[in-house]
Protein backbone atom coordinates (compact mmCIF):
# COMPACT_ATOMS: atom_id res chain seq x y z
CA UNK A 1 0.00 0.00 0.00
CA UNK A 2 0.92 3.64 -0.49
CA UNK A 3 1.45 6.61 2.35
CA UNK A 4 -0.78 9.39 0.48
CA UNK A 5 -0.05 13.75 0.44
CA UNK A 6 -3.11 15.45 -0.27
CA UNK A 7 -2.63 19.35 -1.46
CA UNK A 8 -5.00 21.89 -2.62
CA UNK A 9 -4.98 22.32 -6.30
CA UNK A 10 -6.66 25.73 -6.47
CA UNK A 11 -6.13 28.78 -3.37
CA UNK A 12 -7.48 27.19 -0.80
CA UNK A 13 -10.76 25.71 0.86
CA UNK A 14 -11.30 23.00 -1.17
CA UNK A 15 -12.70 20.93 1.54
CA UNK A 16 -9.40 18.53 2.28
CA UNK A 17 -10.83 18.52 5.84
CA UNK A 18 -13.10 15.92 4.48
CA UNK A 19 -11.48 14.41 2.49
CA UNK A 20 -8.25 13.80 5.18
CA UNK A 21 -10.91 12.89 7.25
CA UNK A 22 -12.46 10.32 4.93
CA UNK A 23 -8.84 8.90 3.94
CA UNK A 24 -7.77 8.92 7.40
CA UNK A 25 -9.90 6.05 8.74
CA UNK A 26 -7.28 4.05 6.78
CA UNK A 27 -4.43 5.70 7.45
CA UNK A 28 -2.08 4.98 10.68
CA UNK A 29 -0.27 8.37 10.89
CA UNK A 30 -1.79 11.87 10.41
CA UNK A 31 0.93 14.67 9.58
CA UNK A 32 0.39 17.94 8.71
CA UNK A 33 3.68 19.73 7.34
CA UNK A 34 3.93 23.56 6.38
CA UNK A 35 1.25 26.62 6.95
CA UNK A 36 0.28 27.99 10.47
CA UNK A 37 -3.18 28.21 12.40
CA UNK A 38 -4.05 30.24 9.53
CA UNK A 39 -5.83 27.36 7.81
CA UNK A 40 -8.90 26.05 8.89
CA UNK A 41 -10.74 22.29 8.50
CA UNK A 42 -14.06 21.47 9.11
CA UNK A 43 -14.90 17.99 9.71
CA UNK A 44 -18.21 16.46 10.29
CA UNK A 45 -18.00 13.26 12.20
CA UNK A 46 -21.82 12.37 12.48
CA UNK A 47 -23.53 15.39 14.79
CA UNK A 48 -20.23 16.97 15.77
CA UNK A 49 -18.38 18.99 13.90
CA UNK A 50 -14.81 20.11 14.55
CA UNK A 51 -13.46 23.08 13.47
CA UNK A 52 -9.50 22.62 13.54
CA UNK A 53 -6.84 25.33 12.33
CA UNK A 54 -3.32 23.44 13.61
CA UNK A 55 -4.02 20.16 14.49
CA UNK A 56 -4.15 17.22 12.08
CA UNK A 57 -7.20 16.32 10.84
CA UNK A 58 -6.38 12.53 12.03
CA UNK A 59 -6.94 13.95 15.70
CA UNK A 60 -10.83 13.11 15.61
CA UNK A 61 -9.48 9.59 14.61
CA UNK A 62 -9.19 7.35 17.80
CA UNK A 63 -6.07 5.16 17.55
CA UNK A 64 -4.16 7.70 15.01
CA UNK A 65 -0.98 9.24 15.86
CA UNK A 66 -1.05 13.14 14.55
CA UNK A 67 1.99 14.57 14.17
CA UNK A 68 3.20 18.07 13.26
CA UNK A 69 6.02 18.53 11.36
CA UNK A 70 9.40 21.03 11.29
CA UNK A 71 7.28 23.06 8.09
CA UNK A 72 5.01 23.97 10.34
CA UNK A 73 5.40 27.10 12.26
CA UNK A 74 3.34 26.80 15.47
CA UNK A 75 1.80 29.38 17.77
CA UNK A 76 2.32 27.57 21.16
CA UNK A 77 -0.66 29.43 22.38
CA UNK A 78 -2.79 28.54 19.91
CA UNK A 79 -1.98 25.30 20.04
CA UNK A 80 -2.76 24.48 23.65
CA UNK A 81 -6.23 26.86 23.12
CA UNK A 82 -6.90 24.51 20.45
CA UNK A 83 -6.27 21.26 22.06
CA UNK A 84 -8.41 22.74 24.91
CA UNK A 85 -11.13 23.79 22.59
CA UNK A 86 -11.75 20.11 20.92
CA UNK A 87 -11.02 18.57 24.82
CA UNK A 88 -14.75 20.77 25.58
CA UNK A 89 -16.13 18.62 22.06
CA UNK A 90 -15.06 14.99 24.29
CA UNK A 91 -11.63 14.92 22.27
CA UNK A 92 -8.92 14.68 25.20
CA UNK A 93 -5.53 14.57 23.36
CA UNK A 94 -2.73 13.53 24.93
CA UNK A 95 1.12 13.61 24.24
CA UNK A 96 0.77 9.89 22.92
CA UNK A 97 -1.50 10.49 20.71
CA UNK A 98 -0.36 14.20 19.29
CA UNK A 99 3.59 14.81 18.20
CA UNK A 100 5.15 17.96 17.80
CA UNK A 101 7.94 18.23 16.06
CA UNK A 102 11.33 19.27 18.06
CA UNK A 103 12.72 21.80 14.94
CA UNK A 104 8.94 23.27 13.85
CA UNK A 105 9.95 27.22 15.05
CA UNK A 106 7.54 29.15 17.07
CA UNK A 107 4.73 32.11 16.15
CA UNK A 108 5.62 34.89 18.47
CA UNK A 109 3.17 37.74 19.75
CA UNK A 110 5.80 39.85 18.15
CA UNK A 111 4.96 38.44 14.75
CA UNK A 112 1.30 38.83 15.39
CA UNK A 113 2.11 43.07 15.70
CA UNK A 114 4.51 42.90 12.51
CA UNK A 115 1.91 41.06 10.55
CA UNK A 116 -1.21 43.16 11.54
CA UNK A 117 1.08 46.67 11.88
CA UNK A 118 2.48 45.67 8.32
CA UNK A 119 -0.73 44.96 6.47
CA UNK A 120 -2.17 48.55 7.38
CA UNK A 121 0.93 50.52 6.34
CA UNK A 122 0.26 48.41 3.05
CA UNK A 123 -3.18 50.48 2.87
CA UNK A 124 -4.76 49.27 -0.39
CA UNK A 125 -2.13 47.43 -1.41
CA UNK A 126 -2.53 44.87 1.41
CA UNK A 127 -1.95 41.13 0.48
CA UNK A 128 -4.73 39.36 2.24
CA UNK A 129 -2.87 37.85 5.69
CA UNK A 130 -4.53 36.53 8.26
CA UNK A 131 -2.60 38.67 10.91
CA UNK A 132 -2.07 35.95 12.88
CA UNK A 133 2.18 36.23 12.46
CA UNK A 134 3.00 33.35 10.34
CA UNK A 135 4.97 35.39 7.66
CA UNK A 136 6.81 36.99 10.04
CA UNK A 137 7.53 33.72 11.80
CA UNK A 138 8.55 32.28 8.42
CA UNK A 139 11.03 34.90 8.15
CA UNK A 140 12.59 34.65 11.21
CA UNK A 141 12.82 30.87 10.91
CA UNK A 142 15.06 31.69 7.36
CA UNK A 143 17.05 34.64 8.89
CA UNK A 144 18.03 32.06 11.16
CA UNK A 145 16.51 33.67 14.30
CA UNK A 146 13.67 31.98 15.41
CA UNK A 147 12.98 30.22 18.77
CA UNK A 148 12.15 26.51 17.65
CA UNK A 149 10.30 24.35 19.90
CA UNK A 150 13.38 22.51 21.40
CA UNK A 151 14.74 26.00 22.58
CA UNK A 152 11.77 25.70 25.03
CA UNK A 153 14.23 23.15 27.10
CA UNK A 154 17.17 25.93 27.24
CA UNK A 155 16.09 28.65 29.36
CA UNK A 156 19.64 30.20 28.14
CA UNK A 157 18.96 30.12 24.46
CA UNK A 158 15.47 31.95 24.98
CA UNK A 159 17.20 34.09 26.78
CA UNK A 160 19.24 35.10 24.25
CA UNK A 161 17.24 34.64 21.51
CA UNK A 162 14.31 36.86 23.05
CA UNK A 163 17.35 39.67 23.33
CA UNK A 164 18.27 39.66 19.62
CA UNK A 165 14.47 38.98 18.58
CA UNK A 166 13.48 42.31 20.53
CA UNK A 167 16.57 44.25 18.72
CA UNK A 168 15.85 42.76 15.34
CA UNK A 169 12.06 43.33 15.47
CA UNK A 170 11.66 47.05 17.41
CA UNK A 171 13.84 48.95 14.65
CA UNK A 172 10.72 47.93 12.33
CA UNK A 173 8.21 48.35 15.25
CA UNK A 174 9.57 51.35 15.70
CA UNK A 175 9.52 53.14 12.75
CA UNK A 176 5.90 51.86 11.89
CA UNK A 177 5.04 54.27 14.97
CA UNK A 178 3.80 51.03 16.95
CA UNK A 179 4.54 50.16 20.34
CA UNK A 180 8.08 48.09 20.59
CA UNK A 181 8.64 44.52 22.60
CA UNK A 182 10.00 44.28 26.13
CA UNK A 183 12.41 40.88 25.70
CA UNK A 184 11.98 39.73 29.45
CA UNK A 185 8.20 39.87 28.85
CA UNK A 186 8.75 37.56 26.05
CA UNK A 187 11.15 35.83 27.59
CA UNK A 188 8.68 35.40 30.63
CA UNK A 189 5.51 34.13 28.78
CA UNK A 190 7.91 31.80 26.83
CA UNK A 191 9.59 30.38 30.35
CA UNK A 192 5.47 29.86 31.40
CA UNK A 193 4.43 27.74 28.60
CA UNK A 194 7.20 25.44 27.86
CA UNK A 195 6.27 23.10 30.40
CA UNK A 196 2.82 22.84 28.95
CA UNK A 197 4.44 22.49 25.68
CA UNK A 198 7.44 20.06 25.68
CA UNK A 199 5.55 17.29 26.71
CA UNK A 200 3.86 16.62 23.06
CA UNK A 201 7.64 17.64 21.60
CA UNK A 202 9.80 14.47 20.13
CA UNK A 203 11.38 13.72 16.88
CA UNK A 204 8.96 13.78 14.02
CA UNK A 205 11.96 12.34 11.74
CA UNK A 206 12.56 9.20 13.83
CA UNK A 207 8.88 8.08 14.34
CA UNK A 208 8.18 8.40 10.85
CA UNK A 209 11.09 6.37 9.88
CA UNK A 210 9.92 3.74 12.42
CA UNK A 211 6.64 3.75 10.63
CA UNK A 212 7.76 3.23 7.00
CA UNK A 213 9.70 0.79 8.09
CA UNK A 214 6.64 -1.25 9.98
CA UNK A 215 4.95 -0.64 6.51
CA UNK A 216 1.99 1.47 8.51
CA UNK A 217 0.33 3.54 5.99
CA UNK A 218 0.96 7.61 6.34
CA UNK A 219 -1.36 10.44 5.45
CA UNK A 220 0.78 14.04 4.56
CA UNK A 221 -2.17 17.22 5.24
CA UNK A 222 -1.45 19.96 3.19
CA UNK A 223 -3.10 23.42 3.85
CA UNK A 224 -3.57 26.06 1.93
CA UNK A 225 -3.39 25.31 -1.71
CA UNK A 226 -0.89 25.30 -4.79
CA UNK A 227 -1.90 28.27 -5.96
CA UNK A 228 -0.51 29.72 -2.90
CA UNK A 229 2.67 28.62 -2.83
CA UNK A 230 5.17 31.30 -2.77
CA UNK A 231 7.29 29.65 -5.39
CA UNK A 232 4.62 28.84 -7.84
CA UNK A 233 1.19 30.43 -6.91
CA UNK A 234 -0.03 33.81 -7.62
CA UNK A 235 3.00 35.83 -6.17
CA UNK A 236 2.91 38.15 -3.86
CA UNK A 237 -0.93 36.98 -3.14
CA UNK A 238 0.42 33.65 -1.68
CA UNK A 239 1.51 31.88 1.52
CA UNK A 240 4.32 31.90 3.20
CA UNK A 241 5.27 28.46 2.62
CA UNK A 242 5.51 25.71 0.67
CA UNK A 243 2.30 23.95 -0.53
CA UNK A 244 3.18 21.67 -2.88
CA UNK A 245 3.65 17.89 -1.93
CA UNK A 246 7.56 17.84 -2.32
CA UNK A 247 7.08 19.94 0.52
CA UNK A 248 5.37 16.76 2.25
CA UNK A 249 8.84 14.93 2.47
CA UNK A 250 10.79 18.58 3.73
CA UNK A 251 8.60 19.36 6.04
CA UNK A 252 8.16 16.09 7.81
CA UNK A 253 11.45 14.80 7.72
CA UNK A 254 10.80 11.87 5.21
CA UNK A 255 12.41 11.09 1.93
CA UNK A 256 10.33 11.70 -0.86
CA UNK A 257 10.68 8.31 -2.19
CA UNK A 258 8.36 6.98 0.68
CA UNK A 259 5.76 9.81 -0.83
CA UNK A 260 3.62 7.78 -3.11
CA UNK A 261 0.44 8.70 -4.37
CA UNK A 262 -0.45 12.64 -4.76
CA UNK A 263 -3.99 14.01 -4.41
CA UNK A 264 -5.28 17.10 -5.43
CA UNK A 265 -8.35 18.67 -3.97
CA UNK A 266 -10.50 20.81 -6.39
CA UNK A 267 -13.82 22.55 -6.29
CA UNK A 268 -16.20 21.65 -9.16
CA UNK A 269 -15.76 25.76 -9.38
CA UNK A 270 -13.30 28.05 -7.72
CA UNK A 271 -13.08 30.14 -4.33
CA UNK A 272 -10.64 32.87 -2.87
CA UNK A 273 -10.24 34.55 0.00
CA UNK A 274 -8.85 37.80 0.17
CA UNK A 275 -6.49 39.65 -2.26
CA UNK A 276 -4.99 38.63 -5.41
CA UNK A 277 -6.12 38.07 -9.49
CA UNK A 278 -8.91 35.82 -9.85
CA UNK A 279 -9.33 35.77 -13.34
CA UNK A 280 -12.97 33.41 -13.45
CA UNK A 281 -14.37 35.25 -10.42
CA UNK A 282 -18.03 36.29 -10.80
CA UNK A 283 -19.22 39.85 -8.89
CA UNK A 284 -23.04 39.34 -10.11
CA UNK A 285 -25.80 37.44 -8.91
CA UNK A 286 -24.39 34.00 -9.65
CA UNK A 287 -21.26 34.26 -7.57
CA UNK A 288 -23.60 35.87 -4.82
CA UNK A 289 -25.71 32.19 -5.75
CA UNK A 290 -22.37 29.82 -5.45
CA UNK A 291 -21.54 31.65 -2.43
CA UNK A 292 -24.50 31.14 -0.72
CA UNK A 293 -25.13 27.46 -1.60
CA UNK A 294 -21.35 26.36 -1.01
CA UNK A 295 -21.37 28.14 2.34
CA UNK A 296 -18.66 30.45 1.46
CA UNK A 297 -17.25 32.08 4.51
CA UNK A 298 -13.30 31.23 6.44
CA UNK A 299 -13.72 28.18 8.71
CA UNK A 300 -11.10 30.47 11.21
CA UNK A 301 -11.70 34.04 9.83
CA UNK A 302 -15.15 34.21 8.89
CA UNK A 303 -14.26 36.11 5.88
CA UNK A 304 -16.24 35.71 2.59
CA UNK A 305 -14.89 34.17 -0.22
CA UNK A 306 -14.78 35.30 -3.54
CA UNK A 307 -16.73 32.87 -6.24
CA UNK A 308 -16.36 31.90 -10.05
CA UNK A 309 -16.33 29.56 -12.17
CA UNK A 310 -14.05 26.21 -12.34
CA UNK A 311 -10.94 27.55 -13.78
CA UNK A 312 -9.37 24.33 -15.86
CA UNK A 313 -5.80 26.24 -16.64
CA UNK A 314 -5.02 26.97 -13.28
CA UNK A 315 -5.54 23.88 -12.00
CA UNK A 316 -3.58 22.13 -15.01
CA UNK A 317 -1.01 23.90 -13.86
CA UNK A 318 -1.56 23.41 -10.11
CA UNK A 319 -1.20 19.92 -11.09
CA UNK A 320 1.97 20.01 -12.42
CA UNK A 321 3.58 22.04 -10.59
CA UNK A 322 2.14 20.06 -7.60
CA UNK A 323 3.16 16.78 -8.57
CA UNK A 324 -0.57 15.90 -8.69
CA UNK A 325 -1.48 12.00 -9.56
CA UNK A 326 -5.50 12.71 -9.35
CA UNK A 327 -7.76 14.50 -8.09
CA UNK A 328 -10.78 14.81 -5.40
CA UNK A 329 -13.36 16.84 -6.84
CA UNK A 330 -16.08 18.35 -4.22
CA UNK A 331 -18.79 20.19 -4.36
CA UNK A 332 -20.52 19.17 -7.19
CA UNK A 333 -24.01 19.33 -5.70
CA UNK A 334 -23.23 23.42 -5.21
CA UNK A 335 -23.74 23.31 -9.28
CA UNK A 336 -26.88 21.31 -9.21
CA UNK A 337 -30.14 23.65 -11.17
CA UNK A 338 -27.49 25.76 -13.04
CA UNK A 339 -28.77 25.80 -16.88
CA UNK A 340 -25.90 26.42 -18.15
CA UNK A 341 -22.33 26.04 -16.71
CA UNK A 342 -18.82 27.97 -17.98
CA UNK A 343 -15.56 26.62 -17.84
CA UNK A 344 -12.55 28.38 -18.19
CA UNK A 345 -10.18 26.75 -20.93
CA UNK A 346 -7.50 29.33 -21.68
CA UNK A 347 -6.63 32.85 -21.63
CA UNK A 348 -6.50 35.82 -23.32
CA UNK A 349 -3.34 38.30 -22.23
CA UNK A 350 -2.95 41.72 -24.62
CA UNK A 351 -4.55 39.81 -27.53
CA UNK A 352 -3.21 36.83 -27.81
CA UNK A 353 -4.18 33.35 -26.01
CA UNK A 354 -2.11 31.45 -24.02
CA UNK A 355 -2.73 28.43 -21.70
CA UNK A 356 -1.13 29.19 -18.67
CA UNK A 357 -1.23 31.20 -15.84
CA UNK A 358 1.28 34.24 -16.46
CA UNK A 359 4.24 34.43 -13.85
CA UNK A 360 4.17 38.78 -14.07
CA UNK A 361 2.13 40.34 -11.32
CA UNK A 362 0.35 42.52 -13.67
CA UNK A 363 -0.26 39.74 -16.33
CA UNK A 364 -1.89 37.98 -13.94
CA UNK A 365 -3.98 40.80 -13.10
CA UNK A 366 -4.65 41.41 -16.65
CA UNK A 367 -5.91 38.18 -17.77
CA UNK A 368 -9.05 37.59 -19.54
CA UNK A 369 -11.05 33.93 -19.70
CA UNK A 370 -11.85 32.37 -22.45
CA UNK A 371 -14.68 29.80 -21.63
CA UNK A 372 -16.55 26.76 -22.55
CA UNK A 373 -20.24 26.75 -21.65
CA UNK A 374 -21.38 22.91 -20.79
CA UNK A 375 -24.95 21.98 -19.99
CA UNK A 376 -26.29 22.13 -16.52
CA UNK A 377 -28.39 19.74 -14.83
CA UNK A 378 -31.79 19.90 -12.98
CA UNK A 379 -31.63 16.64 -10.61
CA UNK A 380 -29.85 16.85 -7.49
CA UNK A 381 -26.58 15.38 -6.85
CA UNK A 382 -26.71 16.02 -2.77
CA UNK A 383 -25.63 12.73 -0.91
CA UNK A 384 -24.68 10.69 -4.31
CA UNK A 385 -22.54 8.04 -3.57
CA UNK A 386 -22.23 6.01 -6.82
CA UNK A 387 -22.15 7.40 -10.64
CA UNK A 388 -25.47 5.23 -11.07
CA UNK A 389 -26.81 8.31 -8.74
CA UNK A 390 -25.66 11.21 -10.95
CA UNK A 391 -27.77 13.23 -13.77
CA UNK A 392 -26.03 12.41 -17.16
CA UNK A 393 -25.00 16.00 -17.48
CA UNK A 394 -23.02 16.11 -14.12
CA UNK A 395 -21.22 12.92 -15.35
CA UNK A 396 -19.86 14.90 -18.53
CA UNK A 397 -19.40 17.86 -16.80
CA UNK A 398 -16.54 15.86 -14.42
CA UNK A 399 -15.04 14.00 -17.75
CA UNK A 400 -14.91 17.38 -19.27
CA UNK A 401 -12.99 18.70 -15.92
CA UNK A 402 -10.63 15.67 -16.69
CA UNK A 403 -9.93 15.93 -20.07
CA UNK A 404 -8.83 19.62 -19.77
CA UNK A 405 -6.87 19.42 -16.09
CA UNK A 406 -5.20 16.60 -17.96
CA UNK A 407 -5.75 14.12 -14.61
CA UNK A 408 -8.28 11.94 -13.44
CA UNK A 409 -11.06 12.73 -10.97
CA UNK A 410 -9.95 9.85 -7.75
CA UNK A 411 -12.60 10.77 -5.79
CA UNK A 412 -15.91 12.62 -5.86
CA UNK A 413 -17.66 14.85 -2.89
CA UNK A 414 -21.38 15.38 -2.78
CA UNK A 415 -22.06 16.69 0.66
CA UNK A 416 -20.05 17.40 3.61
CA UNK A 417 -20.73 14.34 5.19
CA UNK A 418 -18.15 12.07 4.86
CA UNK A 419 -19.47 8.66 3.61
CA UNK A 420 -21.46 10.92 0.71
CA UNK A 421 -18.05 10.43 -1.64
CA UNK A 422 -18.04 8.26 -4.85
CA UNK A 423 -14.38 6.81 -4.79
CA UNK A 424 -13.21 5.69 -8.05
CA UNK A 425 -9.41 5.10 -7.41
CA UNK A 426 -8.05 4.48 -3.96
CA UNK A 427 -5.25 6.67 -3.37
CA UNK A 428 -3.24 3.65 -0.61
CA UNK A 429 -3.62 1.75 -3.87
CA UNK A 430 -0.58 4.10 -4.94
CA UNK A 431 0.05 5.47 -8.52
CA UNK A 432 -1.55 3.63 -11.66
Amino acid sequence: MSNVAVIGAQWGDEGKGKIVDWLSERAEVVVRFQGGHNAGHTLVIGNTTYKLALLPSGVVRPGKLSIIGSGVVVDPWAFLDEIGRVAKQGLILKPGDLLLSETACLILPVHRLIDQAREAARGDGKIGTTGRGIGPAYEDKVGRRAVRVADLAESETLKAKSAYLADYHNAYLRGLGEAEIDPDELLAALLEIAPKILPFAGRVWDQLDKAVVAGKRILFEGAQAVMLDVDHGTYPYVTSSNTVAGQAATGSGIGPTSIGYVLGIAKAYTTRVGAGPFPTELTDETGNLLGERGHEFGTNTGRKRRCGWFDAVMVRQAIKTGGINGIALTKLDVLDGFETLRVCTGYKLDGAVIDHYPAGQAAQTRVEPIYEDLEGWSDSTYGARSWAQLPAQAIKYIRRIEELIEAPVALLSTSPEREDTILVKDPFAGRP
